[in-house]
């Protein structure tokens, strides 16, 4: 029997199906926050690659031309 349902929180699994409706809800606010994590994460290596970018755009501008 393979439970699909199975949370590991301190290296224990639990069985998420036998929570409480406060457990559920803790449960469901932590993926939730760990989404949105990722999400900020990859914001903010999109923001910093176009700060690159644009650093070194001014950067080549300035060069005097030959």
């Amino acid at each position: 029997m393979e439970n699909q349902n199975v949370i590991k929180i301190d290296g224990k699994d639990y069985d998420a199906n036998a929570f409480s409706a406060e457990q559920k809800y803790a449960v469901a606010q932590i993926q939730s926050l760990q989404a949105k994590q990722t999400e900020q994460k990859m914001l903010l290596d999109q923001t910093q690659v176009a700060l690159q970018v644009f650093t070194n755009q001014l950067i080549g501008s300035l060069k005097p031309k030959e």
